[in-house]
């Protein structure tokens, strides 16, 4: 999304998606994304147009994000034109013995030890990141997401979707969570990427925040107090500014007034696209009820203070669809309609039975997201599997999922 492209609420969707480059075999990373864009465009170039998506680098060697190339109207196709890319990618990989493993992190990588720094063009930013933070760690390169950017024509559209979006990042590790695994071992927690990813910038706390975004809902506001806040603190580390851009705000939605949209960054990667874009659209579908004041109005949306908020998400961050909410103030916000407690299992459904329209996704995506309310979330299947084979076994079977396309299913 660009900021001349003058989108307002819901009329358009960008989509980035994050992978992990892995050996065939021994799934342990391969930082080669470089020349896997080699491979295509003849240069190291750090990101190449390729029809309705475009590939592109991270901080990370082993990473490669494949992204829509530019708004698209609807959801509909998305997680096959995704799919496409991803067996295109996999057999451009094959000549170097790797392919692509989904889900938010690598579950055995080291970081200390296996981490590249991408060495080419515009690496500037790069470098600051890891000169000021010290990237050889989980927070920043074992990690792997879904950004969906919903966009807003003005203020008054701003000040919505930032309200709405505030409270339903909470609830979205109960269907997004695929990382209950880190240094080869069951965590315990359903996204430890998350964890992770909130304590990456302590150095200069202001970046992450309370991951929640603070209750801000102009654009000036935005840019005076929040990311006015994070340069000042960030400039003795930074006194060239490179780093001084609306993207250093690390918060859970960002908002980025360079395409005029926020973009949700908190969804983990899922096993294969049409999973992804199932999580996409009940995420939207619940920000777009909230918005057009389905279930609550705008005052009793732009009343929560974001530290009450991550309260809840911590919760749900480590319970996965099993966390409760028991604030029944924040279930009347959703209009579920049991007073009191709910499974954040329930309440998704709820939401996406009275908000995501039947034609809003495709069947194979329908079929994606019907795993995820009937099984759980992915971190949820990933330890059930574990308990009948072993983690490197089950990831295996994560890479066929990415492979074919299809959900995992535990039985």
């Amino acid at each position: 999304m660009s900021a001349d492209s003058a989108l307002g609420l819901f009329e358009g969707y960008g989509i980035e998606i994050e992978y992990m480059i892995v050996d065939r075999q021994s799934l342990a990373v391969e930082p080669i994304a470089d020349q896997l864009l080699r491979s295509v465009s003849g240069a190291y170039d750090t990101e190449i147009e390729l029809g309705d998506l475009a590939w592109s680098n991270e901080l990370a060697l082993h990473v490669i994000e494949l992204k829509t190339n530019g708004p698209r109207a609807t959801l509909l196709d998305l997680g096959e034109i995704f799919q496409a890319d991803v067996v295109r990618i996999n057999g451009l990989l094959e000549p170097f013995e790797a392919m692509l493993l989904p889900s938010g992190m690598h579950p055995w990588m080291n970081p200390s030890r296996d981490f590249r720094l991408w060495p080419h063009e515009h690496n500037a930013v790069y470098e600051a990141f890891d000169r000021i933070f010290g990237c050889a760690s989980h927070g920043w390169v074992n990690l792997q997401s879904m950004h969906v950017n919903l966009p807003f024509a003005n203020d008054r559209e701003f000040g919505q979707l930032h309200a709405a979006i505030r409270l339903v990042l909470p609830i979205i590790p109960a269907l997004a969570a695929s990382t209950p695994a880190v240094g080869g071992e069951l965590t315990g927690y359903a996204d430890s990427r998350l964890k992770f990813y909130a304590g990456n910038s302590t150095r200069v706390p202001a970046i992450t925040g309370a991951v929640i975004p603070e209750p801000i809902f102009s654009i000036d506001e935005y840019e005076r107090y929040l990311l006015g806040r994070i340069y000042a603190d960030l400039a003795p580390l930074d006194p060239d500014g490179v780093l001084r851009h609306e993207w250093v705000n690390a918060r859970g939605a960002i908002a980025r007034f360079d395409r005029m949209a926020l973009e949700i960054r908190i969804i983990d990667t899922q096993e294969c696209p049409v999973a992804d874009v199932a999580v996409a659209g009940a995420v939207a579908a619940a920000v777009r009820a909230l918005v057009e004041g389905v279930w609550s109005g705008t005052r009793q949306q732009r009343s929560w203070d974001h530290r009450e908020l991550a309260e809840t998400f911590w919760a749900v961050c480590e319970a996965g669809d099993l966390a409760v909410i028991d604030d029944a103030r924040l279930l009347r916000c959703f209009g579920y309609p049991e007073a009191g407690r709910a499974r954040c299992a329930e309440l998704w459904q709820h939401i996406v039975e009275s908000a995501l329209p039947a034609d809003a996704l495709s069947e194979r995506s329908r079929a994606a997201l019907g795993v995820i309310l009937h099984q759980g979330c992915l971190a949820r299947r990933i330890e059930t599997a574990v308990r009948g084979d072993t983690l490197r076994g089950v990831y295996v079977q994560l890479a066929d999922c990415l492979q074919s396309g299809q959900p995992f299913e535990v039985h």
